[in-house]
C-alpha cells in the first residue's frame, strides 16, 4: 500500500509542477483582464505607482502593454530613457529575491533612472500580491500574452531579465540575471549608461 501512495504522490507532484508552467504563457495575445475594479483596489492597497506613457523614441519595439491593475497603456517604443525594465513573474524565486533591491534602487535613483516592471503571467492578482509582499511600488506593466518573448526584444524565457535604455533611446544593457542589491544595480546601470549613480 505504501508503494501505491508513493506512486500517487509522484503523479500528483508531476501534475502540480506541470500546472505551474501555465502561469507563464507562450508568446501571443491574451484575453486576461488586468484592469478590473478588484485589481484596481488591490493595486491601490499595495501602493503601486501608476504607469506613465512616454513621448520619446527609442530602440524598443512598438509593443503596447497595459498597466497592471489599471492605468494607461504604455508603448515601450515611446519610453524616455534612462529607464530600467525588469521582466518577472510571481512564481519566480529569483524575482522575489531581486525585487527588494529593485525597489531600493527605485527609491535611491528613480529621479535619474525610472524603473518599470513587466509582469509576464496570466494571474494579475497574484502579481500584484507578489509586488505588495516584497514592497515593490514602482510602476508595473502586464504582459499576460508573453508578447515580450515574440522576438523583437530579443528576450528568452528566463527570469528575471533586465533591460536598460539610455537617454538617447539605445538599449545599452540586456541580461537574464538576478541582482542582489541596489548598489549592484547602480553599478551595472551606471556602467551601461556611462555615468556614476
Amino acid at each position: 500500500m505504501s508503494r501505491w501512495r508513493a506512486a500517487l504522490a509522484a503523479v500528483l507532484l508531476v501534475l502540480a509542477l506541470a500546472g505551474c508552467s501555465d502561469a507563464v504563457p507562450a508568446p501571443g495575445q491574451s484575453d486576461v483582464d488586468v484592469d478590473t475594479p478588484e485589481l484596481q483596489a488591490q493595486k491601490a492597497a499595495a501602493g503601486i505607482e501608476d504607469c506613465e506613457p512616454g513621448d520619446a523614441t527609442n530602440e524598443l519595439p512598438a509593443l503596447v502593454l497595459p498597466c497592471l491593475g489599471g492605468g494607461p497603456d504604455v508603448d515601450l517604443s515611446t519610453l524616455s530613457g534612462p529607464v530600467l525594465l525588469n521582466v518577472w513573474w510571481s512564481g519566480c524565486a529569483p524575482c522575489r529575491d531581486e525585487m527588494p533591491a529593485l525597489q531600493a534602487f527605485h527609491e535611491q535613483h528613480g529621479d535619474e533612472v525610472q524603473v518599470i516592471g513587466i509582469d509576464v503571467e496570466t494571474y494579475p492578482g497574484s502579481a500584484i500580491g507578489f509586488a505588495e509582499t516584497v514592497g515593490a511600488t514602482y510602476p508595473q506593466l502586464a504582459d499576460p500574452g508573453g508578447t515580450v518573448f515574440d522576438g523583437d526584444l530579443g528576450l528568452r524565457s528566463a527570469f528575471p531579465q533586465t533591460l536598460v535604455v539610455d537617454a538617447d533611446g539605445r538599449v545599452v544593457f540586456k541580461e537574464a540575471r538576478e541582482f542582489d542589491s541596489a548598489q549592484e544595480i547602480a553599478q551595472v546601470v551606471g556602467q551601461a549608461l556611462g555615468t556614476r549613480l
